[in-house]
């Protein structure tokens, strides 16, 4: 029986194990090279890629701390806020508290001087004394003033003792004394408020960054990975800025 016999140069070679062996083609070869070597523009030089790491450690490294830190600020502020809306909550009571006393007393004086004025014109001169002498200590002083400008004969008098400046009752100065320093604290609590808004702001940005940076690495070609630094370190430097101009607690 005969066997079919063919070129070794067309179809290939026969090794002593009896592989088939591919062509000896010299374009095989060329196109097999090809194919294993990476393409020019998936290609990062090395330099290039460890200055990228190292650009990426410190980026990563100022991005972790300042994060931190807005944090850190942000529940400090946060205190303040609450602490000052407390502090303002019981000052507004306390003024309440202390104006409707000075109301009260204030009806007391003007019943008192309503009595007064009529055993007067009536003539019960021991009458007008008695509601005299039981005018409150604060109320007297007032009295006192309104009648020395004569305010039966003077048409320019005023017309009680209340429109007098003597009359200022300590609770209603108390009242108004505790009334301003609850707006005054209303208002650190929503500065405080604010600030600490604006360090969980500035936490976000930072945070980006920190996203930022760690995606770049896996990035396989040379421009996305500067895109991506080039992001990060801009929103590394515009978070930097706030965390040096923004007070601190």
């Amino acid at each position: 029986m005969s066997e079919d016999q063919t070129p070794l140069g067309a179809s290939g070679r026969t090794s002593a194990s009896g592989v088939t062996q591919p062509p000896n083609n010299p374009i095989y070869e060329v196109e097999t090279a090809e194919d294993d070597r990476p393409s020019a523009m998936s290609r990062i030089p090395s330099w290039a890629g460890e200055a990228v790491e190292m650009l990426l450690v410190f980026v990563l490294a100022l991005a972790a701390v300042a994060a931190a830190w807005s944090g850190y600020q942000a529940a400090r502020w946060s205190g303040v806020q609450a602490s000052s809306y407390a502090q303002a909550s019981a000052r507004r009571i306390e003024s309440t508290r202390a104006s409707t006393s000075a109301d009260q007393q204030t009806i007391v004086d003007v019943m008192s001087f309503t009595n007064y004025v009529n055993a007067w014109r009536s003539g019960d001169t021991a009458l007008a004394d008695f509601y005299h002498r039981r005018f409150r200590a604060e109320f007297l002083p007032a009295f006192d003033a309104w009648m020395a400008t004569d305010p039966v004969n003077n048409p320019d008098a005023p017309s009680s003792p209340f429109e007098m400046p003597e009359y200022a009752p300590a609770n209603q100065a108390l009242a108004n004394k505790l009334e301003v320093e609850s707006e005054q604290l209303y208002a650190v609590g929503t500065d405080a408020n604010q600030r600490a808004d604006d360090y969980v702001l500035n936490t976000v940005f930072l945070a980006t960054v920190l996203f930022f940076a760690g995606i770049a690495p896996r990035m396989r070609r040379l421009p996305a990975q500067l895109v991506l630094v080039g992001l990060a370190v801009a929103l590394l430097g515009y978070g930097l800025v706030n965390v040096i101009t923004y007070p601190i607690e």
